[in-house]
């Protein structure tokens, strides 16, 4: 068929099939006007032309020979009659069969309609199947906005995947370039880091949750000790061995990560136990310098400096990561319980 021909048009309902081992023919219509329906009698690799200026539900030229299309009824895309309605739940509405390597269904489009659109009540809209090559491909983005089940491996994303309901993935996914996350991730099973994991900046402590034994309000940077039933509360005496860390949060500083974190019925709030944190600290006890080790003071919960070595023991924040020479403030401990 060459470039002058008319389009082809196949009415939906239509059962085209080329024998194997030889061509479609071609059956010409006059120009301008829409091929009938073939009936019963239309032969086998018999292909439609007419003077439709674009393609219908169907079309077949030039297909190598093996090739079947089988079109169910629906409203034609440009001219051509319906066939008779398809009964068989189990036959597509466009099916394409390719047996000598090239693309069962290919559709194309130069404006902003959809090269190739599937929409079905209760089946599959699009079914691709292949036997060697890949069963869809896809070059620029692929935006799936209900859920995307795989039961296989999800390789190569080297574009962008949207998506905007839930991606459920049974097999492996795998990953050539970034993956760029902006809400929740929930890992299941094992999150295995070949590398390192980098987080950001002003996340600098390993905190633990835990009860807060009392009723009072409790600021991030208030030094906690030990309470009943595993409980914490603001310190409230000197060199008190039953000190837990400091509540994480206060500054520019928040937890990396959070231990034990579960729903309860009472507060409860992170205790940092590792790492760089924001504490509330009395220097009327002592001048603070950096590298001054801090533990409980009488002030609710501050932290001074550990002037009596006999009494430090067992009852140590951490060390101080700025000075403080006098009052009250909010300075950088590096935790260290001892």
């Amino acid at each position: 068929m060459g470039d002058d021909e008319p389009k082809v048009v196949i009415p939906p309902g239509t059962v085209v099939t080329s024998p194997s081992g030889s061509a479609p023919t071609t059956t010409p219509t006059p120009s301008g006007s829409v091929p009938p329906a073939p009936g019963p009698g239309t032969a086998a690799g018999t292909v439609l032309t007419g003077g439709a200026t674009k393609t219908g539900v169907g079309g077949v030229s030039n297909t190598p020979p093996g090739l079947t299309q089988t079109l169910a009824q629906q409203p034609p895309l440009s001219g051509g009659n319906p066939g008779p309605p398809n009964q068989d739940p189990n036959v597509p509405a466009v099916g394409g069969y390719n047996n000598v390597g090239g693309p069962g269904v290919l559709g194309a489009t130069t404006t902003g309609a959809d090269g190739v659109f599937g929409q079905s009540a209760s089946g599959n809209g699009v079914h691709g199947q292949s036997q060697s090559g890949n069963a869809g491909y896809f070059e620029g983005n692929v935006i799936v906005t209900g859920n995307l089940n795989l039961g296989g491996t999800l390789a190569n994303a080297n574009n962008n995947l949207q998506v905007a309901g839930n991606l459920a993935v049974t097999g492996n996914a795998s990953v050539n370039g970034n993956a760029n996350v902006n809400g929740n991730t929930n890992v299941n099973g094992t999150l295995a880091v070949g590398v390192d994991i980098i987080l950001p900046a002003t996340a600098a402590d390993c905190a633990e949750e835990f009860d807060i034994g009392t009723t009072q309000e409790v600021e991030p940077g208030t030094v906690m000790v030990l309470d009943q039933g595993e409980s914490v509360r603001p310190s409230e005496q000197g060199y008190d061995k039953r000190v837990a860390g400091v509540v994480s949060g206060a500054g520019g500083y928040r937890p990396a990560v959070i231990l034990d974190r579960r729903d309860s019925a009472g507060n409860r709030m992170p205790i940092a136990l590792v790492g760089k944190v924001f504490c509330k600290v009395d220097a009327q006890y002592g001048a603070v310098e950096v590298g001054d080790l801090l533990t409980t003071s009488p002030t609710l919960g501050h932290a001074m400096k550990a002037s009596d070595p006999s009494l430090a023991f067992g009852a140590v924040i951490g060390k101080a990561l700025r000075p403080l020479p006098g009052g009250k403030g909010l300075i950088p401990v590096l935790i260290a319980l001892q």
